[in-house]
């Protein structure tokens, strides 16, 4: 039987998206760059990590991981999947994530959708929702 293992993002800019989503979902932080994952930058000729063509996200609650990874073309068109998270006031949480730099796309009654710096959707429910 198959286990989730990450959820993949493609975009333009991994380090950028990545951190979003590092600084919206409680628990998750950037995976730290050791000396191996520094080496293996060089070896690309990736001298800034912010050049990283591939940048993960980590839960320290065992959460599934998200994995960001540079593609060439733009999005064109809705997600096929996306993420949806809880808060206490989803109101409130939108206005923190719009100043993260996401934007708001939709307003529902029971929740609201929006949409992370690269434009790929996400909901935002009310606890219960």
């Amino acid at each position: 039987m198959a286990l989730l293992r990450d959820i993949v993002f493609d975009c333009a800019r991994p380090a950028a998206t990545a951190r979003f989503w590092a600084a919206a979902m409680d628990g998750y932080a950037v995976a730290p760059y050791d000396d191996e994952e520094l080496a293996r930058l060089k070896v690309l000729g990736i001298t800034d990590i912010e050049d990283d063509p591939t940048v993960l996200v980590e839960s320290s609650r065992g959460g599934p991981r998200l994995w960001f990874q540079l593609v060439p073309e733009g999005k064109s068109c809705k997600n096929r999947i996306h993420l949806d998270l809880s808060a206490t006031d989803m109101e409130a949480e939108a206005e923190r994530l719009v100043g993260l730099g996401a934007a708001v796309a939709a307003r529902y009654a029971d929740h609201l959708v929006l949409t992370d710096p690269e434009g790929n959707e996400f909901c935002v429910m009310g606890e219960g929702g």
